[in-house]
């Protein structure tokens, strides 16, 4: 063998023996960095203003849908729903009583009384719906089922229309949050199941979520595509701002999609 090609060959079974010992991972399996986030995490407010009369809940309590978190003072509006109501109760009774005369043939009750009748008992119903609305708006529901991360005004404070009252977080659901290499979005669709970790102490904590969301467009500057992966989280272990990683894709066929379920 000549000495030039024996040199090629001792190169080449160098380089293998070196690409067997340290092998380099393709692109595609290098861990992507992400962020997790609450599904849902809101502020919330009131569109009136007034004084803070109620606060049940304590920062950190979990609350279901419907509770009232912030209730603001409403005496006034108590009192005109019940005088509303009591309208309406009456132009209620006034149309009913002339509408039985009538379909009675009755000559005392001509159709244009019975028609005022039947206009005022309408206007007070819209008058009666619009009370109980005023009413609602002093109070601050829970849109949804979540905990209470932070209570701002306290009680006997002046409030302001759409000023900022209660935070509420739902953490039994969390989303993870990347921006990816063209590399990772080629092979990712949604309804697939991937393996990440999360940080954690002492330990990350390795999980599976659900791809939920792909953008369809790249940023223009980094050439990146957001991906949103849905983590069931139903024992509070991940907590929402941690950061964690996308590793690997575990079910090569897309699942049906969370948004569809």
């Amino acid at each position: 063998m000549k000495p030039a090609r024996a040199w090629d060959l001792f190169g080449w079974l160098v380089w293998i023996s070196l690409g067997a010992t340290h092998p380099v991972l393709p692109q595609s399996l290098l861990p992507a960095p992400g962020i997790t986030e609450a599904v849902y995490d809101a502020t919330l407010s009131l569109p009136v203003a007034g004084i803070v009369s109620q606060r049940p809940f304590r920062e950190g309590q979990f609350v279901e849908a419907g509770q009232i978190l912030i209730e603001l003072d409403s005496q006034l509006e108590t009192l005109e729903r019940e005088r509303r109501r009591l309208v309406l109760e009456q132009r209620r009774n006034e149309f009913e009583s002339l509408r039985r005369l009538f379909e009675q043939n009755s000559i005392s009750v001509k159709k244009e009384e019975l028609d005022k009748a039947r206009a005022d008992y309408e206007i007070a119903q819209a008058e009666w719906a619009m009370a109980e609305e005023q009413f609602r708006r002093r109070r601050l529901a829970a849109p949804c089922a979540g905990t209470v991360a932070e209570i701002f005004p306290e009680l006997g404070e002046a409030v302001q229309a759409h000023q900022p009252l209660v935070r509420l977080v739902d953490t039994r659901r969390v989303w993870f949050i990347a921006n990816l290499e063209p590399h990772w979005c080629a092979r990712l669709q949604p309804g697939q199941v991937v393996q990440l970790s999360i940080e954690a102490a002492p330990l990350p904590i390795q999980t599976t979520g659900t791809v939920a969301f792909l953008s369809p467009v790249a940023d223009p500057a980094s050439g990146l595509r957001k991906v949103k992966i849905l983590l069931e989280n139903p024992d509070g272990r991940i907590t929402p701002g941690s950061a964690g990683h996308l590793h690997a894709i575990l079910a090569a066929q897309p699942e049906a999609s969370p948004a569809a379920r």
